[in-house]
């Protein structure tokens, strides 16, 4: 068999034996590198997110940033983003977490959410893109989700 179809049969599952289980646990190895960067790049984290956090502001935006380990008990930094005035309770927590190929990304966190936003390289689109989002939730209208 061939280095391709061999490759092949890894990925679908095909051939002797359960190389399924291989693919995943190399799938599972990658999150566990990705989990280990985004801890110990703390610092990487509060910076960009703070890069969001005045861009954010300048949309009128107020946010909250949650950077201390040992006062919040999380083991990542989060920007809590909410609207200003009676809408207090709206609003979406920012994290930056470590993606592959040694970059970094704004994730929404959240219970059942886990999207990612931008890179951090574009805090722009991200800004865009929580600005679209934070809209939709205060304002629940077709407008705030077509393309731009």
């Amino acid at each position: 068999m061939g280095r391709t179809r061999r490759a092949v049969a890894l990925i679908t599952g095909a051939g002797a034996g359960k190389p399924g289980r291989v693919v995943r646990a190399a799938l599972g190895r990658w999150r566990v590198v990705l989990d280990w960067r985004t801890c110990i790049g703390h610092d990487t984290a509060v910076w960009n997110l703070e890069l969001l956090k005045t861009a954010l502001k300048a949309r009128g935006w107020r946010c909250v940033g949650l950077y201390e380990k040992e006062e919040f008990r999380y083991p990542v930094p989060l920007l809590w983003v909410y609207a200003s005035g009676v809408a207090d309770d709206i609003g979406a927590v920012v994290t930056v977490r470590a993606t592959p190929g040694g970059a970094w990304g704004y994730f929404e966190t959240g219970l059942r959410r886990g999207w990612f936003l931008a890179p951090c390289g574009d805090a722009e689109v991200a800004v865009d893109r929580l600005d679209r989002l934070l809209k939709y939730r205060l304002y629940p209208n077709i407008e705030w989700t077509t393309p731009c």
